[in-house]
């Protein structure tokens, strides 16, 4: 008898080749790979003591989650009935879904019960997620959920946006609406195995869903893809997808395994790390880092301890000011009366900002006072590189000393900028150099987030040194003549260790005369 996951990927394969890519477009479908399904079902923990298991998956396409969990309890000899209830509510693909499970039922081992139901996953539940007038004091919960949701954003005054109000911010994308209300439908120490992008794990946008769904639940696995292109069998998905494992839990586990798929769709080449727990899920808000390895770990850790941010300071990150396509009528190609530089990330070169380089419409003729900024020293930041770039954070020094003839300039909105709201002095955004042009710092961001923007919100919640300790940094980059990026590596590891070296200090002294140093 062929694998019950087989028959059902076999009959998937066949509905995607007849189904138009822009049609299941509109409904957020990606459908599952074999190998994927049968990773995610083989995560879940089945219960010893138990005979019967019940099972949510909402999103199910053609029941390949479904089946792939259902060959996995039907392995494990102890399982002898399962309830199954799918949500799935695409006309196209409900009859495919339907003959599957039935089909499934028929040449199970174990016995199943399924129930398919056509509503709106989110507004279905919307009274009891949100104990409303008419809610069911006792609403069905569920020893395993399993899921592929949505793909697709949906606009802040969705139906299903307002819904779980608890957790949107702007506009959200349904993926971790399914996600949070998946947890909702958990059974305490439930599990639950959810492939979705990584996106949620940093930002603003996300922040109210991680702090409402790392509260009720602990994270206990994380899967990364190195490479895209595997993950969605016969599918084409550039966003960076990951696969997790949370438990319906408050107590926080001491480590978090995480594992990585090198290049290969069948999971055969994958590496193994334990984390500690507080450090991938850390600070008020909740955000996730995907480390590794220890290296990593160890960057976390070393950079954490600093105490303050950017906007601490008074110098947080900000986006350039001209978006230029809807401002035209202002660009000139070359400089003329009132016009002023309007800098882009090609004037950004080898740690430096070159200007002019000949560039079309690097010039701006304006009196709005919001597409203009005054004249001092700054730090820009590239917001965009490239995939394959080997450094996601790639900077350069602004002087205004040099550029004299001007009072303002402007920043297109394509580069970040550290300055403006309090004036820095050369050696101050030497010293912001020195951290953003690190290896160390390029490897945090490249841990918090995993897309090719530089996000001026994460970066404002990174920890960096006091204003007086990244002037000292920058002072010692200046007299090195030296901007390389290992230059600013040795710099700002001398910082580190002599923070370390009078903790240390600090310590003995505390113990020798019951008197911390000050």
């Amino acid at each position: 008898m062929a694998k019950l996951l087989d028959y059902v990927t076999q009959r998937t394969n066949e509905y995607i080749e007849k189904m138009p890519k822009s049609l299941r477009k509109k409904y957020g479908q990606f459908f599952t790979s074999n190998e994927t399904a049968f990773f995610m079902a083989n995560l879940f923990d089945m219960p010893s003591e138990k005979a019967e298991i019940s099972v949510l998956d909402a999103g199910a396409g053609t029941g390949v989650l479904s089946v792939a969990l259902i060959e996995r309890a039907q392995d494990a000899g102890n399982i002898t009935h399962i309830k199954l209830t799918c949500y799935e509510n695409d006309p196209n693909i409900l009859d495919l879904l339907q003959e599957n499970l039935k089909w499934v039922q028929l040449n199970s081992e174990i016995d199943i019960d399924y129930q398919i139901n056509t509503e709106n996953y989110i507004l279905s539940q919307n009274f009891d997620y949100n104990g409303r007038i008419g809610a069911n004091p006792n609403p069905e919960k569920y020893d395993m959920v399993i899921g592929n949701p949505p793909y697709m954003k949906i606009a802040k005054d969705a139906p299903e946006a307002k819904a779980m109000p608890d957790v949107c911010y702007g506009a959200p994308n349904l993926y971790f609406l399914f996600a949070s209300m998946g947890a909702f439908n958990l059974k305490v120490t439930g599990e639950m195995v959810y492939i979705i992008p990584r996106s949620w794990t940093s930002g603003a946008y996300f922040k109210k869903f991680r702090q409402k769904f790392l509260k009720e639940c602990v994270l206990e696995h994380i899967h990364l893809f190195v490479s895209r292109d595997k993950v969605f069998d016969k599918e084409s998905v550039l966003q960076e997808t990951i696969i997790i494992k949370v438990k319906k839990a408050t107590v926080n586990p001491s480590h978090i395994r995480i594992t990585t798929t090198k290049t290969n769709g069948d999971f055969s080449e994958i590496t193994v790390f334990d984390a500690p727990y507080d450090t991938v899920v850390s600070g008020a808000n909740k955000y996730v880092f995907l480390v590794t390895n220890s290296e990593e770990v160890d960057t976390l850790e070393k950079l954490n301890s600093w105490q303050y941010t950017l906007p601490k300071l008074g110098i947080p990150m900000k986006t350039g000011l001209t978006v230029d396509f809807r401002n035209r009528n202002a660009l000139r190609n070359r400089a003329e009366e009132a016009a002023v530089p309007l800098f882009y990330s090609q004037h950004i070169k080898d740690g430096r900002v070159i200007f002019p380089i000949g560039k079309e419409c690097e010039y701006i003729v304006t009196d709005q006072p919001g597409l203009l900024q005054d004249n001092e020293n700054y730090l820009f930041v590239k917001r965009f590189t490239a995939k394959e770039e080997r450094r996601r954070l790639q900077c350069g020094v602004y002087l205004s000393r040099k550029h004299p003839r001007y009072n303002k300039i402007s920043t297109q909105n394509k580069i970040n900028f550290i300055g403006g709201m309090k004036e820095l002095s050369e050696c101050t955004v030497y010293g912001l150099y020195v951290l953003f042009n690190s290896t160390l710092y390029d490897n945090y961001y490249r841990i918090l987030n995993g897309s090719t923007q530089v996000n001026s919100t994460e970066i404002n919640s990174m920890p960096v040194p006091s204003l007086s300790v990244i002037e000292e940094m920058g002072k010692l980059l200046i007299a090195s003549h030296d901007t390389s990026e290992q230059s600013c590596n040795e710099i700002l590891r001398s910082f580190i260790y002599d923070q370390d070296r009078r903790s240390e200090n600090n310590l003995k002294r505390t113990a020798s005369t019951g008197k911390a140093a000050v």
